[in-house]
């Protein structure tokens, strides 16, 4: 029997597998291909399977929303046209008149190494995973209820793996490639080209376009903004910026800066776990870390009339041992003050949110060694989420290829730039705003959240002149932590928020 028949048998086999096991009322338009041939030269055996279109109806709280959506790639080939990368995606399209003028977002995780899973199942897709409490363990059954926060009643939705993320590959994996990509402008370069073309592919150039980054991916976001202007010819109108990194410049353990800080998310986090959290005590952390607290820790360590001070105040906002404050000379590392919010149950914090804790499995160890209680409990049932969306309701799984929630290899290879000041996108954010005074931009922060504190990027967006937009930028936090989407009130807030935005109020 010849390769071209046995490529036909197995085809038709696929295409009736598809059709037996995608849910009741799911239509799938084009069933997965089977893989290229063997390719010469190095590249990869197998590719990513063609584009798979189904059909949805999704019945929701007082709505029922009827939609496509698209499973698929898009390859990216160098000036020679060779291959270099396949980058998946996920779209949903609802069912218009006139798809051309309706709104279409594009999503990006973080990390760098994130794939889209956690904005697409955790905040903005037709279906959601949930997150919190027992649901975010490990072992969780991986069940996607149909989401009644979804975006998709105001804007179509695309959510993008960059490469090494999710199903998104190299075609021809070498140490170069790597670079290139795995790289602060290689990233930013091959986004903006994949969001051009999925743009030109779906004729939807026309459309308003909006940006959502999460972590990195807010990173990314204003980046992307200028990239698309400058060198894709691509206006976006709205940017939503989750959890923000804006300045890699600020992090240091060792930078007073960034120890004011985060102290106001460490009060909120240890209010919040006693039992109860004000307004009034948040806005009392905030001026005291950008007003005394700051003023003592430029006095240095020699001063001990101001470690006195500091001490006594911060374990005040933060109910720590006040003994302990004073040994850290008023200065609580994070992952100490992780393991003493719960160190008298034998419990650590999660630094993605201050008020979720497990068991600690080291709890006399000397050095803080333990699994995230958030980060790394919802690999597993995401994981499992997204595989099961796009096996039985996408149609398109596919084989040999793993799928990357979390690329840690990706975030220990990633080029950083050569240069003597970090990198950052805030000067990116203040071209984007000054080149099109219709740019609108929504900063989200979990108030619990200790690896992206929101009043870091707060600070540092007040530094923003109001004659460049800063009257364009809203700025709001939110109960929860890094994902605090994963909060039913939050995650419910942050919907009506980004409607306002893409609805132009």
């Amino acid at each position: 029997m010849t390769s071209d028949r046995l490529a036909r048998l197995r085809a038709a086999a696929l295409a009736a597998f598809a059709a037996i096991s995608l849910p009741p009322g799911v239509a799938a338009q084009a069933p997965p291909a089977a893989p290229a041939p063997p390719a010469a030269s190095g590249e990869a055996a197998r590719h990513l399977p063609a584009d798979s279109t189904t059909r949805h109806s999704l019945d929701l709280p007082g709505r029922a929303l009827h939609f496509t959506a698209t499973a698929g790639s898009l390859r990216l080939t160098d000036a020679q046209g060779t291959p270099q990368a396949e980058i998946a995606y996920i779209d949903y399209r609802l069912d218009v008149p006139e798809p051309r003028r309706r709104a279409v977002t594009f999503a990006l995780n973080g990390g760098p190494g994130a794939a889209s899973a956690w904005l697409q199942l955790g905040a903005m897709g037709p279906w959601r995973l949930p997150m919190s409490g027992e649901a975010g363990l490990p072992s969780a059954p991986p069940d996607l209820l149909p989401n009644a926060e979804t975006w998709l009643d105001f804007t179509d939705l695309v959510f993008i793996d960059p490469v090494g993320t999710g199903f998104s590959r190299f075609v021809r994996p070498n140490d170069e490639l790597r670079r290139r990509f795995w790289s602060v402008g290689g990233d930013i370069r091959s986004l903006a080209e994949v969001i051009r073309r999925w743009l030109q592919k779906n004729d939807r150039l026309p459309s308003p376009k909006f940006l959502v980054g999460e972590g990195y991916g807010g990173f990314r976001g204003p980046r992307l903004v200028r990239a698309l202007q400058s060198e894709q010819g691509i206006g976006i109108r709205g940017l939503v910026l989750v959890s923000p990194v804006l300045d890699f410049g600020q992090g240091s353990a060792f930078d007073p800066l960034s120890m004011a800080a985060r102290l106001p998310s460490m009060a909120a986090a240890a209010r919040a776990t006693a039992g109860s959290l004000t307004g009034a005590e948040v806005a009392e952390a905030e001026a005291y870390a950008a007003g005394d607290y700051l003023t003592d820790l430029l006095r240095g360590e020699r001063d001990t009339e101001a470690i006195a001070r500091m001490s006594e105040r911060v374990a005040a906002l933060t109910g720590l041992d006040p003994a302990l404050v004073r040994r850290w000379n008023g200065r609580p590392p994070m992952d100490e003050f992780l393991r003493e919010l719960g160190r008298r149950d034998g419990r650590v914090a999660s630094a993605y949110d201050a008020t979720v804790t497990s068991p600690d499995p080291f709890p006399r160890g000397a050095a803080s060694r333990h699994p995230d209680p958030v980060l790394d409990a919802l690999v597993a049932p995401l994981t499992s989420a997204i595989l099961d969306l796009y096996g039985r309701r996408l149609a398109w799984l596919p084989e040999g290829h793993g799928y990357e929630l979390l690329n840690q290899r990706t975030s220990r290879e990633w080029d950083w730039g050569n240069g003597r000041a970090p990198p950052e996108s805030v000067r990116a954010l203040r071209e984007a705003l000054a080149l099109d005074t219709r740019l609108r931009v929504l900063v989200a922060h979990g108030l619990f959240d200790l690896v992206t504190p929101y009043f870091r990027t707060a600070l540092i967006l007040r530094q923003i002149p109001p004659s460049v937009g800063a009257d364009r930028i809203g700025v709001l936090t939110y109960r929860g932590g890094h994902m605090f989407y994963a909060t039913d009130a939050s995650r419910a807030a942050l919907r009506e928020e980004a409607k306002a935005l893409i609805g132009g109020r």
